[in-house]
């Protein structure tokens, strides 16, 4: 059986995958489309993403652990926007 990993670690773990499956640095990531026809405004919801992942690196690098609350917020967070990315097809599905 495995040990489950502190929150610490948790928190770590869901910030590196977001970093890399969603397009945060990407050149057009902060750029509404052209015909603005989108569906939950990605550039919006990419600040968004950006600025508690911000958030939580510093407060991890700080050593300030997240609750399991602050952990299954953020984790929600990020599966709601993947799925807004998807819809306006700025991630594949």
């Amino acid at each position: 059986m495995t040990q489950k990993p502190d929150r610490i670690t948790a928190m770590q773990q869901i910030i590196d995958a977001v970093k890399q499956e969603f397009p945060l640095y990407e050149e057009d990531t902060f750029v509404c489309g052209p015909d603005n026809s989108c569906i939950g405004c990605p550039k919006k919801l990419m600040e968004m993403v950006d600025s508690e992942l911000s958030y939580w690196q510093h407060s991890i690098n700080r050593g300030i652990a997240p609750g399991f609350d602050d952990l299954n917020r953020f984790g929600k967070m990020c599966r709601n926007v993947r799925r807004a990315l998807v819809r306006n097809g700025r991630l594949a599905a």
